[in-house]
């Protein structure tokens, strides 16, 4: 069963860039047919989809989000990226990694935009 973990800083000053990372285990980001995937949940509101990418290296992000975000992958260390510039307190939220369908989570990462 495919396994996520996120890392990164639990706080951000505002307009800093948000790097985050997954690793992933007893699964291979490059073969698994995954739509491996950043969501967020800002407190209070619902899921967020942010973006994906999937096994053969392709990338889709939420247009509304676009412009500020980047996925990537690490195919050695088996790990999915997010990058989100210029974060705003609005951006605070727990940011969790999936792999899917079927459905696989990671615990989330609380993410905290304040000065």
């Amino acid at each position: 069963q495919v396994q996520l973990q996120e890392s990164g800083p639990g706080l951000v000053r505002p307009s800093q860039t948000l790097s985050l990372t997954c690793t992933v285990s007893a699964g291979s980001i490059t073969t698994n047919y995954y739509y491996w995937s950043w969501i967020r949940q800002p407190p209070g509101k619902g899921l967020e989809w942010i973006g994906y990418i999937n096994y053969g290296g392709s990338t889709y992000r939420s247009p509304s989000l676009k412009s500020r975000t980047s996925i990537s992958r690490d195919n050695a260390k088996n790990t999915l990226s997010l990058q989100m510039n210029n974060l705003q307190p609005e951006d605070t939220a727990v940011y969790y990694c999936y792999a899917g369908p079927p459905d696989y989570w990671g615990q989330g990462t609380q993410v905290t935009v304040s000065s």
